[in-house]
């Protein structure tokens, strides 16, 4: 029974460190744009073939292209937030407008990553093995790369929480979630957090995408899951609320995998979209309350 309960716990606190990962990058652009990045998963997939190929073809460690996925995907936020979203915010004066357009706009972003990426790499799933040993903590069994995947998306989202807290920098994004009016009143560069949250956002995708790579089979069409994912786990945390996001999707990974575990896998889905209804209906503003 010890030994059940310690499997769960760890197999929910691995899967739902991801999902925290996921989810806070996309809560950090809608907590300081109001920005409905539908296209997020793309960016993962982004990241999870990034790891991919250069692994195989040019043997790189997924520990070593955890840097390099989250580069590339950091550059593909300052091109999209530069040339694309700085311009419309700029334009749109009502915050609902703003939304709306963001969700337009990245659904045909995503459309657009999903047809490069099949063009370039096909349809194929792919997938590749590493650090496929099994280990034993408190004598439950755990894949080594699982268990790899978690102890780097917990030093990733420890290390955005203290960025968060403790620098000048996290400091004003948080107060841009707060309040935007007041923000600029006091002088913060909203143009300069705008462009850092796509960074910060975009990069936290890619690292996310190349710890998946390494335990998950990947396609170009990979992504919609875990947006969807990631929206349930903000509405669990609440709207630009980042902390909410990291204790949301560990909340998430657990609940499924516990309510998997009496079930069955198929239920997985069933069972997060419950939670989701259950906290819109209970708690509208999220768990954890909004940014």
């Amino acid at each position: 029974m010890e030994e059940r309960f310690f499997q769960l716990l760890f197999t929910g606190l691995i899967i739902g460190s991801i999902y925290s990962l996921i989810a806070v990058g996309l809560n950090l652009i809608y907590g300081t744009m109001r920005l409905l990045n539908i296209a997020h998963g793309e960016i993962i997939m982004v990241g999870a073939y990034t790891t991919f190929w250069l692994f195989t073809l040019m043997g790189i460690s997924p520990l070593y292209s955890l840097f390099f996925s989250g580069l590339i995907t950091a550059i593909l936020g300052i091109l999209i937030g530069q040339f694309i979203f700085l311009p419309i915010i700029k334009k749109t004066k009502s915050l609902s407008a703003l939304e709306s357009n963001s969700l337009l706009i990245f659904f045909a972003l995503s459309i657009i990553f999903q047809n490069i990426a099949s063009l370039l790499w096909s349809a194929d799933i792919r997938g590749y093995s590493y650090f496929t040993q099994v280990i034993k903590i408190l004598n439950v069994p755990l894949m080594l790369n699982r268990f790899i995947a978690f102890i780097i998306a917990l030093l990733i989202s420890m290390g955005c929480f203290i960025f968060l807290q403790k620098t000048m920098l996290g400091k004003a994004i948080r107060a841009l979630i707060q309040d935007r009016v007041v923000s600029q009143l006091v002088g913060i560069n909203t143009k300069r957090i705008y462009l850092f949250s796509f960074i910060i956002s975009f990069a936290m995708a890619g690292f996310a995408g190349c710890l998946i790579s390494m335990f998950y089979e990947i396609n170009p069409f990979m992504g919609l899951p875990y947006t969807i994912t990631a929206f349930i786990v903000i509405v669990l945390g609440g709207l630009g609320n980042i902390v909410g996001s990291l204790l949301g999707g560990v909340l998430l990974g657990i609940v499924e995998t516990v309510g998997t575990s009496f079930t069955s896998p198929g239920f997985r889905s069933i069972i997060s979209y419950g939670l989701f209804i259950a906290v819109i209906l209970l708690r509208p503003k999220g768990i954890f309350g909004r940014g």
